[in-house]
């Protein structure tokens, strides 16, 4: 059978020190491949999103898809995405464009060994259910809805938030329990920070991703709501998940600027000519 090999990458985005990151597939291609076929490498590939990106205008059109279902916003995978774009295309410039299907246009640029994410702000709005709680394991302080795309429960303390033990058939149920059609596909955990302005944690059953390491859309809801009760721009956010990351944030009113660091760790290619994509990967 003939082989159709695609370049593929393996990429930790929003990696610090002693933190880990969360690791994105990044496919670049000349030319859009089928739906099927893009979801079928994302399921190969196993991580939480890989990105495809194609030649669009003035920049690339980018998708992303968990294992089980395309999304419409993905922070670490655009990141990741951004740092293919600079290492292997073109490393003269200092910002990629990004079009997007649902999301408008996402601009990355980089500063050093920083990249900056340019995305729309999603503030939340107060809601009361006690299954919140019930479902994180812990009663939060107060409660927020963004409809159809993320619940937010504050907590007080860091600990608390490190500590919770989900039941994520009930994390995925939230929606139904709050009465809402659209359900939350994030569900957001968070508290002040020790060593940082605020800590968190996310949770996508619903995508498939019980938890994320490194939310980047999640933070277009977190930085909106730290940056006011807080009253400073300039936000400084841990993600306290098993593998960690870090994020350096702006808040600028209907946009939010979110800024990380991302480091290739895996180069191939994956065959998407067979009945199942196949990916050999090599450290890089």
């Amino acid at each position: 059978m003939n082989k159709q090999n695609l370049n593929i990458h393996v990429v930790d985005a929003f990696v610090g020190e002693g933190l880990a990151g969360n690791p994105a597939g990044v496919c670049p291609l000349e030319s859009w491949l089928p739906d099927e076929t893009m979801q079928a490498v994302a399921r190969e590939m196993g991580l939480s999103e890989t990105a495809f990106f194609a030649p669009r205008d003035d920049g690339y059109l980018l998708r992303w898809f968990t294992p089980t279902t395309e999304v419409d916003l993905c922070g670490h995978a655009t990141l990741a995405s951004a740092a293919v774009f600079f290492a292997d295309l073109d490393g003269s410039v200092s910002a990629v464009r990004f079009h997007t299907l649902k999301s408008g246009s996402l601009t990355v640029t980089r500063d050093g060994a920083l990249m900056e994410l340019d995305f729309p702000a999603r503030p939340a709005a107060p809601v009361d259910n006690a299954g919140i709680g019930a479902a994180l394991g812990a009663a939060p302080v107060e409660t927020l809805l963004l409809p159809g795309k993320a619940c937010l429960a504050v907590y007080a303390h860091e600990d608390e938030v490190r500590a919770l033990a989900p039941d994520m058939e009930r994390v995925a149920a939230i929606g139904a329990e709050l009465d809402i059609d659209a359900g939350a596909e994030l569900v957001i955990a968070t508290a002040p920070g020790t060593r940082s302005d605020f800590v968190s944690r996310v949770f996508a059953p619903r995508a498939g991703i019980p938890e994320d390491p490194v939310t980047g859309a999640a933070h277009t809801t977190l930085v909106p709501y730290w940056s006011a009760r807080l009253g400073k721009a300039e936000l400084h956010a841990l993600q306290v998940s098993d593998r960690g990351g870090e994020l350096f944030c702006t808040a600028r009113g209907g946009r939010v600027g979110m800024a990380g660091r991302a480091v290739i760790r895996q180069s191939g290619t994956v065959d998407v000519a067979g009945a199942a994509p196949r990916a050999e990967l090599v450290d890089a």
